[in-house]
């Protein structure tokens, strides 16, 4: 093993270490997972599928990218969209500084730590192109897709899930989509996207 291989498993032990006292769980394949523990391998595996030749950066970006996330509860901030958006602000903030002080304590370089925490604070990495960035956005796409989209088709009438659809199909690229279009979604999933996202295949 060498001495970088060592630092990122080391780095990515602490990272699922500061998400096992998570609340919340998620059910996957019938069975009760830590949220965000989950989430973060999900966004781990998406990331090595998007991009086989990820970096060290890009993917503990990936593993980090909501790390303690329950810290601030949306609850904590007021309803409607602007306070909804000083939240998410407020939450890649905090991903960010914990996840650099975690590269710090495990000998990460300061450019690595600066690269990482910026993926991770989505410091308008999106917007200016920045690729890894666009295959974080990609995989957090994928992971809602897959794990949220069903509970929502109860909880969201069309008005509402055209929005919310739309919005995420809209911020993922050519290869995120095609990843999508590889989900084992439901007949009734696939056939709300295909009914309310421009650009979605008929089912």
């Amino acid at each position: 093993m060498t001495l970088a291989s060592e630092r990122f498993n080391t780095a990515i032990d602490a990272i699922d270490a500061a998400n096992a006292d998570d609340p919340y769980t998620l059910t996957v394949d019938g069975k009760s997972l830590r949220k965000e523990q989950t989430h973060a391998e999900m966004m781990t595996r998406w990331v090595r599928e998007l991009d086989p030749d990820a970096t060290e950066e890009l993917l503990l970006a990936a593993r980090a990218h909501h790390i303690r996330r329950w810290m601030i509860p949306r609850s904590t901030f007021p309803a409607g969209r602007t306070s909804y958006l000083r939240w998410r602000r407020a939450l890649h903030s905090v991903h960010a500084e914990l996840t650099a002080a975690i590269l710090e304590d495990c000998g990460y370089p300061r450019p690595s730590v600066d690269r990482v925490a910026a993926l991770v604070a989505k410091a308008d990495l999106l917007q200016a192109g920045d690729p890894d960035a666009q295959t974080l956005e990609d995989a957090l796409s994928l992971v809602f897709l897959d794990t949220q989209l069903e509970p929502l088709l109860d909880d969201l009438d069309d008005r509402q899930l055209r929005r919310a659809l739309g919005r995420t199909w809209r911020k993922m690229s050519p290869n995120g989509r095609a990843a999508a279009l590889r989900l084992a979604l439901s007949e009734r999933a696939i056939q709300t996207l295909s009914r309310l996202v421009d650009g979605f295949p008929d089912a």
